[in-house]
């Protein structure tokens, strides 16, 4: 499928140069400005580019490392499987990215702190 950068190189601009970080946590699950990205790495949805993403571990307030999140059907080594707010979910634990905070717009969510450590568990195992 050819992509048009041209729609997100706009949006791109204003998320670097005008949005503020916002403040998050470690669990919680932010919609966010992914854009349209190379090959097989997970692409935001939608006119503004958005797409869920799982805040795995928080080194500041500018950085963390996020996964991205699919509704998608998907099972392997390289997805989690888990429930929030009564919607089955999936983090796409392949493609784990260092992401800043102002990609954020909005929270929609927090993680059990079961199925995080589960998920930290399976992350571990996926890069050691």
């Amino acid at each position: 499928m050819k992509k048009d950068y041209k729609l997100w190189e706009p949006i791109k601009r204003s998320v670097h140069n005008v949005r503020p970080r916002v403040f998050f946590a470690e669990r919680e699950i932010w919609s966010s400005y992914l854009g349209e990205n190379i090959g097989y790495e997970q692409d935001g949805k939608g006119a503004s580019f958005l797409r869920p993403l799982l805040i795995l571990r928080k080194f500041n307030n500018e950085v963390c490392w996020a996964v991205p999140l699919t509704n998608s059907l998907k099972e392997g080594h390289y997805y989690f499987n888990f429930k929030l707010r009564e919607q089955r979910s999936r983090a796409i634990i392949s493609q784990v990215r260092p992401v800043d905070a102002k990609r954020f717009k909005y929270k929609i969510g927090t993680i059990s702190k079961d199925e995080f450590e589960n998920l930290k568990m399976k992350v571990r195992q996926l890069i050691a």
